[in-house]
């Protein structure tokens, strides 16, 4: 890592975030941070998960270009000075895309579904959202509020906020370091933080639009059925047993549900813009070491 920043002639810094690791790492970090002036380590005071991670390194960082990469030896740091090559042609986000991934089957396959239904969801067409291998101007890396599993989204939540976002291929060797976390409980999270993102990205400042264009859907439709049958019994047919008079109420009332939620949650928009928003840290930073506490 030190050479390859050392190769692209810009003053850096190493900031390493142990994620409560339990294997010695901490200690030996601390030791080399008290000799190098480039590197900083901060430590969590338990195992929070890679958005509490990156949170913690973007927050202990102050770089221009801020460079993050996974611990686990399957990137390449030899090729950041192309990632920030990619930056300096006007892109603010540049997320490694790992064409050939040296992984098994068995997480390659889910990946590339769940890439491909991110991006036609999301209409930012990338090949690999969940990368670890990403260049950042520093002001889009600081202006991340990550938290749960929403890692995994950091090109739609840029892109959603207006930063320019690219990939870059990058090379993917296989795994040296660690043990992966896949599990098959990661798809119905990741749908359900995929439901989070979009959410976020499109109606966070508006739910009106979305609880109230539902509600309104089902009000519009309610009505149409209570009047069908409203003409029904004009004619003389009866329609105090048929289902159809149940749901036309239900989507009435379900209907006036929806629009109250759009409403509470735009009075709730409205009061966090006024207040300003503040969200409390998901992670717990025991200390930071550098040279200068040596």
């Amino acid at each position: 890592m030190r050479t390859a920043c050392e190769g692209v002639d810009r003053s850096f810094e190493i900031v390493i975030v142990d994620d409560g690791s339990t294997d010695g790492t901490m200690e030996m970090l601390e030791r080399e941070a008290g000799e190098r002036p480039w590197l900083r380590v901060v430590r969590l005071r338990r195992n929070f998960g890679k958005s509490a991670a990156l949170s913690a390194g973007f927050e202990h960082c102050s770089g221009e270009i801020v460079i993050t990469l996974d611990g686990d030896g399957q990137d390449d740091p030899a090729e950041i000075p192309a990632l920030i090559a990619m930056l300096d042609e006007g892109f603010d986000l540049v997320s490694g895309w790992k064409r050939q991934r040296r992984d098994p089957a068995l997480k390659r396959w889910p990946s590339k579904l769940f890439n491909w239904v991110t991006a036609r969801l999301s209409g930012l067409r990338l090949h690999d959202f969940n990368c670890g291998f990403k260049a950042y101007r520093g002001e889009c890396a600081r202006s991340m509020e990550l938290y749960g599993e929403l890692h995994r989204y950091i090109p739609v939540l840029a892109a959603d906020q207006g930063w320019r976002v690219t990939e870059l291929a990058v090379e993917h060797r296989p795994r040296v370091h660690g043990t992966s976390k896949f599990g098959r409980e990661r798809y119905a999270r990741g749908l359900f933080d995929l439901m989070t993102v979009l959410f976020i990205g499109r109606y966070q400042q508006r739910p009106l639009h979305l609880f109230g264009g539902i509600g309104l859907i089902m009000i519009l439709v309610g009505l149409g059925i209570s009047a069908y049958l409203t003409v029904l019994r004009i004619i003389g047919e009866g329609i105090g047993d048929r289902p159809l008079l149940l749901l036309g109420v239900l989507l009435i009332v379900v209907g006036i549900q929806f629009l109250t939620f759009g409403l509470l949650g735009q009075l709730m928009a409205a009061m966090s813009y006024e207040r300003g928003s503040s969200r409390a840290a998901d992670y717990q930073v025991e200390r930071v070491v550098e040279a200068r506490d040596a």
